[in-house]
């Protein structure tokens, strides 16, 4: 790592928040971004954004699919008007696009591909608009406002450093799914809390017996007992700037191994990986106590509309989120 910035510098900056909204939903048959869920129609983002502006973020940078940007990018704008900082600076935003044809040359999308290049492609679309350390999450996962506190923390203090990034790990107990199984990738780190592995599971849910289960994808291991107080991924990280040139250099290798593999996707989990083997790469994880939720499938909407409604209750959050002049 390079030499960090001054203490006031850290203390001061205000990390951006890209928020990957690109996704369609088949799962849930909809367009969860836009789905309104909280007391006064909040979606899910407007949780995750009022949490990461009380954390100190100082910008928040949608991806998106050039179908519905103008119709999203009108809503946010019109949505957040007046919102601003702890320090009162204006909320700032940044909306791209990801799209299949935006790969680096020489490469061009094979006949056929119609899947999105995964995750941390959406990431690169983000370049030329992100130059100061970042949080990258979900659109439709609610994180809780810990989550946020700890991940801004940890870029301000990062500010300035390169060849590290985190993930905010989440105890599996607290992302599990009433209606349905899921898949989760379940963090492996050493006693520094560098993280080692994301093992990718199938199939995780809690049993009759109590007992969370799941198929670990890697091994092939089927129905294997899992400790629920293991961390896992959320898709919740934190990167500095310079993750943007590393991560297109494996990008880069990707596709020509897999571009005529037409369902092979390019996640972050992948890219850190191989960063971490080949390129010394630290990628820290940071426990929080938050618990995620969201909306996975149809039948999850109307618990979710409850936590949130008890979240307003509680006094955890206001309702609306933001109020107007």
């Amino acid at each position: 790592m390079i030499e960090q910035k001054t203490n006031n510098t850290r203390l001061f900056m205000k990390p951006t928040l890209l928020v990957l909204a690109a996704g369609m939903g088949s799962r849930y048959g909809g367009l969860k971004q836009m789905d309104p869920l909280g007391p006064s129609g909040e979606t899910i983002i407007d949780y995750s954004i009022y949490d990461a502006v009380k954390a100190g973020f100082g910008k928040v940078v949608y991806i998106v699919r050039a179908s519905f940007k103008e119709a999203f990018e009108q809503t946010v704008r019109e949505k957040y008007e007046g919102v601003t900082c702890p320090d009162g600076t204006p909320l700032q935003f940044d909306f791209v696009v990801q799209e299949l044809d935006k790969i680096p040359a020489p490469f061009t999308v094979p006949a056929g591909r119609e899947k999105p290049w995964g995750t941390a492609h959406a990431v690169l679309m983000a370049k030329d608009v992100i130059h100061e350390p970042f949080a990258v999450i979900n659109g439709d996962d609610f994180y809780g406002k810990e989550s946020f506190a700890i991940l801004a923390d940890w870029l301000r203090a990062h500010a300035g450093s390169q060849g590290v990034c985190s993930i905010v790990g989440f105890e599996l107990d607290h992302t599990l799914s009433e209606y349905g199984k899921v898949s989760r990738g379940i963090c492996s780190y050493d006693k520094d809390l560098h993280l080692t592995d994301v093992a990718e599971h199938l199939n995780v849910g809690k049993e009759a017996d109590g007992q969370v289960y799941g198929d670990n994808s890697v091994t092939g291991q089927a129905h294997l007992p899992l400790d629920g107080k293991s961390l896992c991924s959320m898709n919740m990280w934190g990167f500095t700037p310079d993750y943007f040139a590393l991560s297109e250099e494996v990008f880069t290798e990707f596709l020509s191994q897999f571009i005529q593999e037409p369902k092979k996707e390019y996640y972050i989990p992948y890219a850190v990986d191989l960063l971490m083997k080949r390129n010394g790469y630290i990628c820290e994880v940071l426990s929080t106590p938050s618990r995620w939720f969201g909306v996975t499938f149809k039948e999850d909407r109307p618990g979710v509309v409850a936590k949130l409604q008890g979240l307003a209750d509680q006094g955890i959050y206001p309702t609306p989120l933001w109020k107007k002049d």
